[in-house]
Order: structure tokens, then sequence, then C-alpha cells
């Protein structure tokens, strides 16, 4: 109790850190679009290395007086802020890309302007605060000139801070929506208050635990925002499941006549032996994750590390204390026409068990009526596509959001989407030779003459010349020419702005053709997603591989069998392979009705959600494989025959399991209510697997395959 009294003190006050400790743009570590945008920072000096987009709806368009007073007004009131860098509009260069697109919806007038974030002046998110707070006083200032003015701030700044506070907000809203639900369950299964109660505490404890551990590791490692959605998600399931398991053992020992502190031991024994496997196998899926080189993958593996670690640890070692302390006041708080928790004993132990004779009387036709239904489920993920989701999957909420909304009404959202050419020059030649010059100017004319490109900006295409002149040279403000030229001469940047009719297929296939062509370094938003689907694309042999290896080699020590491990390889394979057709019907093919929000459609899932989906599902079922397992070996030891085994181990671990996944799937459900489309695709995936795996795969499959193999399940032991 001391240790854990020292180990809260620490971990809680830095989990209330973690709304701001995590970062949100994600990172291809050793990519080309990662080298980029280091070669923007550092070779060039670029003052819109990192950058915000301010979207002016409303205003005139800039080619007017009255919209370039406007416009100069908010750049004048922008450039004297701290931390700016230098701004870019209408202004700077009469572009037609400053006005609205006239296939815009009528009278929808505005511009926007690129503002360059300091490479010294701090952190994004603080600077984009600064901004937003300054904007009240520049609207207030433009609506003299233009009422209704509406200024919004977008880019990959503004995108990144909302995405970090919505991220934070909605992973706090899902807990409290799964929390009426799973108590409801847990009042269901035990019947008492207090020892519904107990789970529900160790599954916020782990996740406290698990934050505050994740915050102080930012002191040595970037992490994604996206630990704090799956450290909530995993914590709750995880914590919930072990500490449901550990109580239900504890009353039944209770029920048995042992006493207060010899129930706690034994429950520790053999629950916590129960817990400490399969925590090894959730912790084997997520260490696998390490070896993709994406920051957001590799912080889901940091965050479903530490809260798989601190649930084993409740669990194991908290729990039987506080239970032995408790004794039979476990059941305080009796709820009428509840349950008693779960044991051996009484009717739901006792339909267990007739269920479990039944599959052992007839294994093949619960395989083949078990099995069915999956495998058509399964035929499904041959489908499955890793595009990026088609439509608008941002939370509409956003301020970045409607920012976007508001450029993509008037024909400019593409903007958003540019893509960074970094040209490097032959040796002995500069971006400013006539030589470095014509090779620019060339490859920026090929590039408008591309039908999925609007607009291509680069030196040449700023000054309209064919070849360099000093003095043209020297009246360009130094800002323009160090984004567009290195410091030392020999590189120079090209910028194109994809039509905004461009989805994300075309465009992954735009970057490719660019990098085909050889001698440019390809960066942005669009490369970037290109980068991260091939690293994903890349490691997922490599994931897989290393985590059936693991898991087959720690279940074959933990229950000293072949058979085993195998089956339950092969099972949690066709439970994840469901689990995706069953995201590719729905979200995917739009077979949603209209209550995940997938529309018609959303045409491809995340890169990321098949490597997540596999690792965690692959963990988080072999959860109730030990469950089941670990029931019936000790039938076996305890003298029993297979088959009377695999009925006892169905009465003793039936109803832990269907109550454990009963809180799994309300966990993962409530993840699904909120805005962000990737948190729903993931919460969805992990909640219909564990349905399936608690129901079809555990309950049905798993016992027939246990009866069909009988002795030779324990073989090479005994």
């Amino acid at each position: 109790m001391a240790a854990w009294v020292v180990a809260a003190a620490i971990l809680a006050p830095a989990a209330a850190r973690s709304h701001g400790a995590f970062e949100v743009a994600a990172r291809v570590h050793g990519s080309e679009s990662a080298e980029v945008e280091r070669v923007l920072a550092e070779d060039f000096g670029s003052p819109f290395a990192r950058f915000a987009v301010l979207v002016m709806d409303g205003a005139p368009a800039p080619d007017t007086p009255t919209g370039a007073a406007l416009l100069r007004r908010v750049r004048d009131g922008i450039a004297a802020l701290p931390g700016i860098a230098g701004t870019f509009s209408w202004l700077d260069q009469p572009d037609s890309l400053f006005l609205p697109d006239p296939r815009a919806p009528a009278g929808r007038a505005g511009t926007f302007m690129v503002v360059g974030l300091a490479p010294d002046a701090g952190d994004s998110d603080d600077l984009v605060a600064a901004l937003r707070a300054a904007t009240p006083a520049l609207q207030a200032a433009g609506d003299s000139i233009a009422p209704g003015l509406e200024l919004y701030w977008t880019g990959e700044a503004a995108l990144n801070r909302d995405i970090r506070e919505t991220s934070g907000r909605e992973a706090t809203a899902a807990e409290w929506r799964a929390l009426p639900i799973t108590l409801g369950l847990l009042l269901l299964a035990f019947g008492a208050v207090a020892a519904a109660a107990i789970p529900v505490g160790a599954g916020f404890l782990a996740i406290t635990l698990a934050l505050g551990a994740a915050v102080l590791a930012t002191r040595f490692m970037a992490l994604s925002v996206v630990l704090e959605n799956v450290t909530s998600m995993i914590g709750l399931g995880l914590g919930i499941d072990y500490g449901l398991l550990t109580v239900s053992r504890f009353r039944e020992e209770l029920a048995a006549g042992r006493t207060p502190a010899d129930a706690a031991a034994v429950a520790r024994r053999h629950a916590g032996h129960t817990v400490a496997v399969s925590g090894l196998t959730v912790a084997i899926g997520f260490a696998a994750l390490l070896v993709v080189p994406l920051n957001e993958i590799r912080s889901v593996a940091v965050g479903g590390l530490l809260v798989t670690l601190a649930s084993v640890l409740v669990a194991t070692t908290l729990l039987p204390v506080l239970l032995a302390r408790l004794g039979h006041r476990v059941d305080a708080g009796r709820v009428p026409f509840a349950g008693r928790g779960g044991g051996v004993a009484g009717p739901g132990g006792e339909r267990w068990r007739r269920w479990g004779r039944t599959v052992v009387r007839r294994p093949l036709p619960v395989l083949l009526l078990a099995g069915l239904p999956l495998v058509l489920l399964a035929s499904a993920a041959l489908r499955l596509s890793t595009e990026l989701p088609r439509g608008d999957w941002l939370p509409p909420e956003m301020e970045s959001a409607r920012a976007l909304a508001a450029l993509e009404e008037s024909g400019r959202s593409g903007v958003v989407n540019t893509i960074r050419l970094v040209v490097d020059m032959p040796d002995g030649v500069l971006a400013t030779d006539p030589a470095g010059w014509s090779r620019t100017a060339e490859l920026s004319a090929r590039l408008e003459r591309d039908p999925r490109v609007r607009r291509v900006q680069s030196l040449p295409a700023i000054l309209g010349a064919a070849t360099p002149a000093p003095f043209m040279l020297g009246m360009l403000p130094p800002s323009v020419l160090r984004t567009f030229v290195s410091r030392d001469g020999r590189s120079a940047l090209v910028e194109v702005v994809p039509r905004e009719e461009c989805g994300p297929a075309q465009l992954t296939a735009l970057v490719r053709d660019l990098r085909r062509d050889g001698g440019v370094l390809v960066g942005g938003l669009p490369a970037l997603n290109v980068d991260y689907e091939s690293a994903v694309k890349d490691r997922l042999p490599l994931v897989v591989g290393l985590v059936v290896l693991a898991t087959l080699l720690g279940l074959g020590l933990a229950f000293r069998s072949v058979l085993v491990p195998i089956k339950a390889v092969a099972l949690n394979l066709l439970t994840v392979s469901a689990a995706m057709g069953a995201l590719v019907l729905v979200f995917q093919d739009g077979l949603d009705v209209g209550l995940l929000g997938a529309g018609d459609g959303t045409g491809g899932v995340f890169p990321a959600i098949p490597v997540l989906v596999f690792c965690t599902v692959f963990g988080l079922s072999m959860d109730y494989e030990v469950f089941l397992v670990a029931r019936v070996a000790e039938a076996r030891r305890a003298g029993g025959t297979e088959e009377e085994a695999i009925a006892a181990g169905l009465a003793g671990s039936g109803r832990v399991i269907t109550s454990a996944a009963a809180v799994m799937i309300a966990v993962f459900a409530a993840f699904t209510l909120g805005d962000f489309l990737l948190i729903r695709m993931l919460g969805f995936a992990l909640a219909v697997a564990v349905l399936l795996d608690a129901t079809l795969v555990r309950l049905a499959l798993g016992p027939a395959l246990l009866a069909v193999a009988g002795r030779w399940n324990w073989w090479p032991g005994r």
C-alpha cells in the first residue's frame, strides 16, 4: 500500500498535465517528407517552414481598393505580433490563387493569407493561441471596412492545436459515456455496489498511472496525442477486465468457505497467473508496433505497454490487498434481481457447464455453425483499401475545420495540400544561375501542364522572367528569396498547389509520379500521407510475424503445450480478419445506415487502422483464450477427464468472459460516438472483434477445437 501511495503521488500530478504534453503532428522518421521539412527549416531558413493560414471569410476581393485596404490593415496587425516571421498574400503577389474561384457559390467572397511562424519563437501551439487571441481585435478593425467579416485560422499548426484539444475532450467524454454502462453491467454481474465499483476504480487507476508515466516519458521522446485516446480505451477495458476476474475469483473462494485473507491469496495465485499471462500477450501486440517508424504508431505502442503493465500490477498487487481488507464487505450494497458474481456454483455456472457438455458431444456441428459467419465476414476484408477516407472527416466544431470548409467553398482548399519540391542543382550550378534558373523554370512549366495541378509557385514563376536578372532578384523581399532559394544557392523550392477536385488517391499518384522523376525531394502534406502509408505497409508483415511468433512462444511456455498456442493464434487471425471485414462493410462500403457517420462510404480506411487493430485485437483476444484455457487446465490438473475439464472450464470462465466482454464492448462503443473518424473506426473494429471473440470464438470454436484435440491439447506436457 505504501508503494502504491508513492506511485500515485508521483504519477497522478503528471497525468493531470497530459492535456498539453503530447504532440499532434505526424512524423515518418527518416522519410523523404521529413527531410524536406528539415531542409526548408535549416538549409533555406524559410520564414514559412512552419506556418498558419488566415482565412478571411466575407472579405471583399483583394483586387478591389476596399479589399486591398482591409488586407493591408489585417496584415499590419499580424506583422506586429511577436513570433511572426512573415506574411504572404495578394499584396505580395497578385495571384489569382488569392481570388475566389469563379465556380464558387455566388457571393462567396474572401481571401486568405499565409503567416510564417518564426522558428525560434517557441511552440506552434502557443503561437496559434496568440494569433487567435489577437483575432477579435483584427476582426473589429476590419468590421468598419467589411461588416460580417469572419477570420479563421487553419493550416498544419492550427489543425494540430485543434486536434490536440478535441482529442483530449473526446477521450474524457468517451470515458464518461462508458462509465454508467460499465457500472450497470458490473452491477448485473456481481449484484453488489462494492464489487462492481472495484474493477471500475482499477480501470481508472491504470489509466491515470499510464498517462502519468507517458507524460514523464515525453522528457526523453516525442509522443503523439493519439496516445491519450488509446490509453483510455485500452485502460478501461483491460483494467476492468482484470479487476472483474480477480474480484470474481475472490468471491468464489469466499463462497467456498475460505477466510478473506486465504481467498485473496488464492485469487491472486490463480487469477493473478491468468492476468499475468494475458497481460504478456497484450504487451506482445503493442511491443511489435515499436518497429513501425511512425511517431503515432510508436506512441500507441508506448501507451498500450504502459497501461497494460499498470493494469496487471493493479490486479496482482493492489486488489488482493484491498480484497483481503474488505472481506465479506465486498458484497456491500446488494442490488435486487442481479447476479452473484460468476462463480462455478449457481444457475449461471451450471448453464455454462451444460453448454460445455453440448460442445464436447457435438464439436463438428458447433465448428461449422460458429465458423461460417466468421469466414464470411473475413472474406470482406479482402477488399480492404488503405487509402485515406474521402469526404470531410475532421470534427466540424474545430475552427480550423470550419476554415478549411470556407476555403473549399471558395475553391481554394488545394492550398492546404500544397506539395513542396526541393530541386538540387548540379555541381557548380546555383539556382540563380541561368542553368539553375532554366532547370527550375522547365520543371515548373511541365508541372503546370499536369491536369491535377492548379498552380505552381517558384522563383521564375513569381518574377515571370525567362532568365535571372540581378536587378529583379535585388527587388525581391529577403523573405521571398529565402523561401525559394537555399542559403548556399544550391537548391530551389517549387510549390505545387493541386486542384480542389483531386481526391486522396489522385494526390497519392501525383506524389509518386513526382518522385519517379528523380532529382527532387518531395514533401508537404500529401507526401507525408504517402510516406505514412508506405511505412505501415512495409512493416506490416514484420509486425504480424513478430506478434505471431512471440505469442506462440509465450503461450507455449505458459501452458507447456504446442497445440494450444497454435489454436489460439489461428482463432485470433480469424477474429482480426472478421473485424476488418466488418469495418469494410460498415465504413468503407457505407452500410452503417447513418449511425457512424460513414455516409455513402469512406472508400478506404486510415493506413494505420489495420496494424493497430491487428496488434490490439491479437492481444485482447488472448484475454479470453487465457481465461478459458487456464480454467480447463486447472480442472485437468484436479483429475478431471478432458471432456469434464472443458465443461468445468466453461462453467468457471463463461460468465466472467461474457461480463468482461460486455464491459469492453461498451467501452469501445463509447469511442465510436465521437467526431474523430479514425477513433470511430478503431473503436468499432475493436468492439466487433471482442463481440465475435467472446461469443463465437471463445465459447464455441475454442471449446470445440479443444474437444476435437482431446489429450493432444497438452502435448508434449501432461
